[in-house]
């Protein structure tokens, strides 16, 4: 009897998008197993956040294909979002909205969450939920973005550059986050410029550099960026 293998949390395949001028990524080749950690490094400008876009069906790419959980990110972008908890690197401004108001409807689109996680997460980040979001500090805004990438249980972490404006004791909070989901089985794809980031919470990197791969996730761990 033929043992069906479970599909991979991400896989690309030439995946490119093109913006002329050098600028985009070109030809990603990844594989991010199921409960595993992945880091992607980079400097500003190498591609990260394209990346993690074209994974989150945010834009379209010019060739190539990537897909999640066997789900392809652009025909079935709404079903991929349900099982990814996804951290952009920039929040949305959600203007005067209460940051529970933005919690509930973004729940709603995900199914539904459980009230008492939002709470625990809000008290374990120091996020007043009450306040509308124009009266966030940048490091608040940061915090609502993630919790509500985590508030959910998501099968799969994307993160982008996640601890920029965090305080120090909002990134330690941050870190356990990221080590409690990977241990309990969810696979993480970490984009960071921040190597001690990578090291600390994943199985093994990749580093861009100008949009393409310049280091593949069976070398060593690399001990600095290479430059821009």
């Amino acid at each position: 009897m033929l043992v069906e293998m479970a599909a991979p949390a991400i896989r690309t395949s030439a995946l490119t998008k093109d913006y002329g001028a050098g600028r985009g990524v070109f030809g990603l080749e990844l594989q991010v197993d199921q409960h595993q950690a992945i880091g992607l490094l980079g400097a500003d400008g190498a591609g990260k956040t394209t990346t993690l876009q074209l994974l989150m069906g945010l834009i379209r790419p010019t060739r190539g294909s990537a897909y999640i959980f066997g789900l392809d990110c652009v025909r079935e972008a709404v079903e991929v979002k349900r099982r990814v908890g996804y951290m952009p690197a920039e929040t949305p401004d959600f203007g005067c909205t209460p940051g529970g108001d933005i919690v509930a409807y973004v729940a709603g689109l995900r199914g539904g969450v459980n009230g008492a996680d939002v709470h625990d997460l809000a008290e374990r980040l120091h996020l007043d939920l009450g306040l509308p979001h124009r009266d966030y500090a940048d490091g608040d805004r940061q915090k609502l973005s993630i919790l509500l990438a985590f508030m959910h249980h998501p099968d799969l972490l994307i993160l982008d550059d996640p601890s920029r404006h965090l305080d120090a004791d909002a990134g330690r909070e941050l870190r356990s986050l990221i080590a409690e989901c990977r241990d309990g089985g969810a696979a993480v794809f970490l984009a960071t410029d921040v190597v001690t980031l990578a090291e600390e919470l994943c199985d093994s990197v990749a580093i861009l550099r100008r949009g393409r791969l310049v280091r593949d996730l069976d070398e060593p761990r690399p001990r600095a960026l290479p430059p821009p």
